[in-house]
């Protein structure tokens, strides 16, 4: 494999001169550590940093939406965006305001992300509680493995009526205007509603020669994203992130991927994400790589012909996406050829069992791939694997800190106490990657944000986590899904590991459920490569060979492959409503 030059020398510098991540002392004895110092930290927005990309790179692919069939180039993207951006000031937006964006993923992607999968209560309120001025959206929602849902009833929920020529929306005052972004080829008629304001419209003006907006008097820590938390607890928060946050974030992990202006970056993970957002465009276009969308929300199959049709060189996903390419592959429905180019990638979003990397470097070619560790609060990568990194802890660990970041594994029960290496507590992570804080609620970002005695400030993530000695973070569950049977701990992602191993298991996750005996036992969700053909004393007898018989699951529930209703539209799987799920469906067996 030919050798990337200036990003494998900007990789030797990191360690040379920043280390990870004390070398000067030794190994660590305590599970606190600092990230490199190097390279420095840039010191300007996502503006001026990207109008150096075009200087450098401006003919270079910088996107291609597979969906839409269109590609353009880094000088042409440059200029679209300068466009919108003069459209958006044209009908009123101006510093500060926020503009809520609810599309796939798509050429069109800007600023206040919103989950297309929210109901229009969600948006009411997300929307109400940024006080956005403005809200763009697509005519239609496209869900993983749902038929396109029409936005009129929401947008009808929102506003008293589509079809007056002034907008007016007692839910939300503070809302001006709504642009429309018409992706319904047709299906979805919007000519009698005059207060929708066509997306088009806007950007109709490219007669500037591509001119950006004067001067904003823009710093580096403002906010530029407003980031709602993916989901994985019932109620999603809004993070404050920074140009500085995000833009270093994107730098720093494309920098560990060794990206270069030749690689083609396949990203099915949402925008709407910080997978998407920061690990995907700000990723590739800090270092002048093109990124693919196959389709505007996950579709696997869409996903596999994009990698062969555009000889992708990096993949992102979650294990979820994984595993369901994975089968696709597996079955024979694509072909297993064409995925050559592959060499790296990012698997991200919740722990990665060691079973499926295996997979992926077998069968996918994926022998580079980085495993990504953060959170949306940290902008959101604060520990990363290196492509040269031991292939043990390429599987078993999230790397170690990215560079300026700091983090420590504490006591849950006190958070001033630093645990010994290789002892499990929660993981809290400081340094330039903080989020500015929830949006319009101090208290939950007091609760979270906590300063130690010296006034530093740390992100505690909830995430259980251990540190070896040389500065490797191993994450072994969220605290909370921790399953405790009559006083021992059981961490589900061993068990998790366990089965996906299993020739017959096509996704499994483990929960805990209430016991009269025990306090908490184990229960499965398994979903079989074959309906049927498992049975739950197959998975007992399976984790009964292999692991301690107080890890066996109790109780194994089986769901179709289709069933997303414990997912969240990024693809991460919500413990809690599994758990919800089982004890429904054990109290219905009584």
């Amino acid at each position: 494999m030919p050798i990337r030059g200036q990003a494998l020398r900007g990789l030797r510098f990191e360690r040379r001169l920043g280390g990870a991540p004390l070398f000067s002392r030794g190994l660590l004895t305590q599970s606190y550590a600092r990230g490199p110092s190097q390279p420095p930290l840039i010191e300007s927005t996502v503006g001026d940093h990207f109008a150096k990309v075009v200087a450098e790179h401006g003919d270079r692919t910088a996107v291609i939406s597979k969906h839409q069939n269109d590609r353009i180039t880094y000088a042409s993207l440059d200029t679209r965006s300068n466009a919108l951006a003069r459209g958006l000031e044209s009908v009123g937006i101006k510093k500060g305001d926020r503009v809520g964006v609810m599309l796939g993923n798509s050429m069109e992607y800007a600023v206040v992300p919103l989950n297309p999968s929210f109901n229009a209560i969600q948006i009411a309120a997300a929307l109400g509680h940024l006080e956005s001025s403005h809200l763009i959206i697509n005519t239609e929602s496209n869900l993983p493995r749902k038929d396109p849902r029409s936005n009129i009833p929401l947008l009808q929920h929102l506003v008293e009526d589509l079809s007056s020529s002034k907008l007016g929306s007692s839910l939300v005052p503070s809302l001006k205007q709504i642009i429309l972004l018409d992706n319904s080829a047709g299906r979805v008629d919007v000519s009698s509603y005059k207060s929708l304001t066509p997306f088009s419209s806007i950007t109709s003006d490219l007669s500037a020669d591509g001119q950006p907006l004067t001067e904003r008097n823009l710093d580096p820590n403002d906010i530029v994203n407003i980031q709602f938390t993916s989901g994985t607890t019932a109620m999603p928060k809004a993070a404050c992130l920074t140009h500085r946050s995000i833009l270093n974030n994107g730098s720093q992990v494309g920098d560990r991927m060794l990206l270069t202006p030749e690689d083609i970056v396949c990203c099915p993970p949402p925008l709407f994400h910080c997978f998407g957002c920061t690990l995907g465009y700000m990723a590739t276009a800090t270092h002048g790589s093109a990124i693919v969308f196959p389709t505007e929300s996950f579709n696997a199959r869409a996903v596999l012909k994009a990698v062969q049709e555009e000889k992708c060189t990096a993949l992102y996903g979650v294990p979820t996406m994984f595993l369901e390419e994975l089968g696709l592959i597996e079955s024979g429905e694509i072909s297993k050829d064409g995925f050559q180019y592959l060499r790296t990638g990012i698997a991200a979003g919740s722990s990665i069992p060691s079973e499926l990397m295996k997979k992926l470097h077998r069968v996918l070619n994926l022998t580079e791939l980085t495993i990504c560790y953060g959170m949306t609060e940290t902008s959101p990568v604060s520990a990363m694997t290196h492509t040269d990194d031991p292939i043990d802890k390429r599987l078993n660990t999230v790397g170690r800190l990215m560079p300026h970041v700091e983090a420590k594994v504490v006591n849950p029960a006190n958070r001033k106490e630093i645990l010994p290496i290789e002892t499990r507590g929660e993981l809290a992570v400081s340094g330039y990657l903080l989020m500015k804080g929830y949006w319009g609620d101090p208290e939950r970002t007091a609760k979270e944000m906590i300063a130690d005695d010296n006034g530093k400030l740390w992100m505690h993530t909830g995430d259980e986590a251990s540190m070896s000695p040389d500065g490797y973070i191993t994450i072994t569950g969220r605290i909370k899904d921790l399953i405790i049977r009559g006083g021992e701990n059981i961490h589900p992602l061993e068990i998790e590991d366990c089965l996906l191993a299993h020739p017959g298991v096509g996704e499994v996750s483990i929960v805990g459920v209430p016991d009269e005996r025990y306090g908490e036992v184990v229960a499965a969700f398994v979903v079989a490569r074959e309906p049927g053909s498992l049975t739950p004393e197959d998975i007992q007898q399976w984790v009964r060979g292999k692991l301690s018989s107080h890890l066996v699951p109790k109780y194994v529930f089986f769901l179709e492959a289709s069933d997303a209703s414990a997912k969240t539209a990024s693809g991460k799987v919500q413990k809690f409503k599994l758990k919800e799920q089982a004890i429904k469906l054990l109290a219905d067996r009584l």
